[in-house]
């Protein structure tokens, strides 16, 4: 199984991703760019797997540079407490 298949379960990695990443000491910044370039990548090469991501997918679609941005930081304020890693 994906970690794509299930949103809970996407919602785990990214936290748990996060969280690695807070702890190696990287700054909100760096991880903003990365969740953008993350979510450029899946809204360009990964089909949706689940209804959430077809969500997102959407409105990626539609949205500037700018919301772009913003989508993904919302991704990662809605993962910060998601994880097994906590």
């Amino acid at each position: 199984m994906s970690v794509l298949d299930n949103f809970e379960t996407w919602k785990d990695f990214l936290g748990d991703r996060l969280h690695q990443a807070q702890d190696q000491g990287m700054n909100q910044g760096v991880i903003s760019d990365l969740a953008y370039q993350l979510g450029d990548y899946l809204a360009k090469q990964v089909e949706p797997k689940n209804a959430q991501e077809k969500v997102l997918a959407d409105l990626w679609s539609v949205a500037s540079t700018e919301e772009q941005h913003a989508i993904a930081n919302m991704m990662v304020k809605l993962v910060k407490d998601d994880g097994t890693m906590q």
